[in-house]
């Protein structure tokens, strides 16, 4: 007769421990279950600390142990102490743990979890010194807990001291240590993590794999983690995401919507980490087709108000010259979102709108939203390119003084970038110099660049030596140098600039323009040959120059910084890469339909014209129909590193 009602005390057992993981503590503790909790107090009890959201039901269900004599079980304290240093209450929880009278390396363990977790490092590491004995779950709670606070090097010691010890981490303390490698970009250390992980046996698991991958990829070896994650014994969403993000972060964007497509025909659905990373290789290439298609798909999966996908969708349209679907995107969500806010004001300064830019700002500020370093560097941005030094002044002054807040480096380099298109030459190198953060080669390279646009030449010759001191590797720094020597027809300078390059080893960028067709990337380099229809685009290219010498064009050989002849000099201008991807353009789209070209490099003073006339010819020679250049530039700070986007379309007018 007895076994009918142990298995309805089983029964009501496993009842009451499904009310504790859903979070019902009141249902839990109504009869019959309170007659259940005590006849096994010590394994239950445990349950209800687990299930608490909030201290004050802990205290009183602390309080009920301990009447109860529960709370002097090893078992229950530790479980009642980690409850406490989940919700934060360090006090409590230390006083619990010098209440247990044997304590062991479990009731250890949870106090530096806990001070950890609440970011105490000094009363973690020492309580860490003073432990009598640890195990491996000790060392991953260091491990695991420094690198979430971002202190890869220190867990990184850690790591090898466990190592040390004679300590053997698990797939936990693994997965921590390669995120640690990953933030530092430390692709040595990882390696030696790689060889133990091999000899552990732990190659095959999807967690220390997906991590193993990621690390390699944020450590810029991409055939490193894909060959990593082919080892793996299946395909998850988590190990597609790895290299799908690894591409991208690595300049692969092709490859990125490659391995998307495969991921998807193979069954694997995308979720909200897929598509952020994928949107953002549409940015990349100004791939507005396929990232219209993504778009549909997001909305399809219902992720289509989710923040960061939003964020990515406002980034990516603005990228590929849509400021109006942008602006759907972003007036389609009724929150408040930073990010998301600063990508739109980002958004209009790209696209040379900077008043629309601060009116956003000042909407979002007297709606109560607190601005941030991210904010304000969008707003110095969007000030930058729209040619407005007052009001990025402004804003800068606003940021410093009203917000308090410390600018960083990327901070100043807009503001010089803002003086210096303003001609504003000498504030900005007094700014640099005075500047409280270091200034790197970048912000000099943006005064530089001013420099060449402003033609002062003897300013720029100084700068140029700053820079190539901080960095002798970047082709950018001797571009603009040889450029500005060449302008002033300084040949045997330049050539000296060039033998350096030559001798360091360092190389130029090469210009190339890229245009979709189709969902196809076709990519041109100045005077290519390579594409199967280089005739046709040779002949398209040579009517289109003979008619835009009908409204005025002339070939603007200052472009051409080589000592050559005339003839040569309009042969090559007239061969750029973006004119050369124009001219497919309009052999291969139909009429009517915008064309967009991207180039890694800033458009050339001659090609600027050229586009302008092409596109703004009132009697259409060109194309039938009114149309309107539009030329978007990315990155402010250099013009070698700099691309554009160029978007020909109908005219609005």
């Amino acid at each position: 007769m007895a076994r009918p009602a142990l298995k309805t005390l089983t029964t009501t057992k496993d009842e009451f421990i499904l009310l504790c993981a859903s979070g019902r503590l009141k249902d839990a503790l109504r009869r019959p279950f309170r007659d259940v909790l005590w006849s096994d107090a010590a394994g239950l009890f445990s349950h209800l600390f687990r299930a608490c959201r909030a201290l004050p039901p802990l205290r009183q269900l602390h309080a009920f142990a301990a009447t109860s004599g529960a709370a002097t079980d090893r078992f229950t304290a530790n479980h009642l102490m980690l409850a406490y240093a989940d919700l934060g209450d360090l006090p409590a929880a230390r006083d619990l743990f010098e209440r247990i009278p044997r304590r062991n390396v479990m009731s250890w363990n949870i106090l530096v979890g806990g001070y950890i977790k609440n970011g105490d490092l000094e009363s973690a590491r020492k309580l860490f010194d003073e432990m009598p004995e640890r195990n491996v779950a000790t060392w991953n709670a260091m491990v695991a807990g420094l690198t979430n606070l971002g202190l890869d090097e220190e867990s990184l010691g850690f790591f090898v001291a466990m190592r040390r010890e004679g300590m053997h981490p698990d797939e936990f303390g693994l997965g921590s240590v390669l995120r640690c490698c990953a933030g530092l970009r430390d692709g040595v250390s990882g390696r030696q993590v790689h060889a133990y992980i091999v000899l552990s046996g732990l190659d095959r698991d999807m967690c220390v794999g997906s991590s193993l991958a990621h690390m390699y990829m944020r450590c810029g070896c991409l055939k490193e983690g894909e060959a990593v994650l082919r080892m793996l014994p299946s395909l998850s969403i988590v190990s597609c995401n790895t290299i799908i993000a690894g591409r991208t972060q690595n300049g692969d964007s092709e490859g990125a919507l490659e391995y998307f497509c495969m991921m998807r025909s193979v069954g694997v659905a995308p979720d909200v980490v897929t598509f952020v990373s994928v949107i953002s290789s549409c940015s990349d290439l100004a791939a507005l087709a396929q990232g219209q298609q993504i778009h549909a798909q997001v909305i399809k999966a219902g992720v289509d108000k989710v923040v960061p996908v939003m964020t990515s969708l406002v980034h990516m349209y603005s990228r590929c010259g849509c400021l109006g679907d942008s602006e759907r995107v972003f007036f389609g969500y009724c929150g408040s979102d930073l990010f998301f806010l600063s990508a739109m004001i980002s958004a209009y300064g790209f696209h040379g709108h900077g008043q629309k830019a601060i009116e956003l700002f000042k909407q979002m500020t007297n709606g109560g939203a607190e601005p941030s370093e991210v904010t304000f560097l969008a707003l110095l941005y969007a000030c930058s390119h729209s040619g407005l030094k007052e009001e990025g002044m402004d804003c800068f002054e606003l940021m410093t003084k009203t917000y308090g807040m410390r600018p960083s480096v990327k901070h100043y380099t807009c503001v010089v970038d803002l003086l210096g298109r303003s001609g504003c030459l000498d504030e900005a190198e007094a700014l640099i110099l005075s500047m409280p953060v270091a200034p790197d080669a970048v912000i000099w390279k943006t005064l530089l660049s001013a420099c060449k646009t402003q033609r002062n030449f003897d300013m720029a010759e100084q700068i140029a030596k700053r820079v190539i001191e901080l960095d002798p590797h970047d082709s950018a720094s001797y571009v603009l140098l040889s450029n500005i020597r060449a302008t002033n027809r300084r040949w045997g300078d330049v050539s000296e600039v060039r033998n350096t390059m030559r001798e360091k080893n360092v190389r130029k960028e090469p210009g190339v323009s890229w245009v979709e067709l189709k969902g196809q990337v076709h990519q041109f380099c100045t005077g290519d040959k390579s594409h199967p229809r280089h005739r046709e685009i040779d002949e398209c290219l040579e009517e289109m120059i003979t008619k835009i010498r009908q409204c005025g064009y002339a070939p603007d050989m200052s472009m051409v910084l080589h000592d050559m002849e005339d003839e040569e000099k309009e042969v090559s201008l007239s061969h750029h890469s973006e004119k050369l991807a124009i001219a497919f353009a309009f052999l291969s789209l139909p009429e009517g339909v915008p064309i967009r070209v991207m180039k890694n490099l800033r458009v050339c003073d001659d090609c600027h014209v050229a586009i302008k006339l092409m596109s703004q010819d009132k009697d259409g020679i060109l194309v039938g129909l009114p149309v309107v250049a539009e030329f978007l530039y990315g990155d402010v700070r250099d013009d070698d590193k700099a691309w554009q986007l160029i978007v020909i379309r109908e005219s609005f007018v």
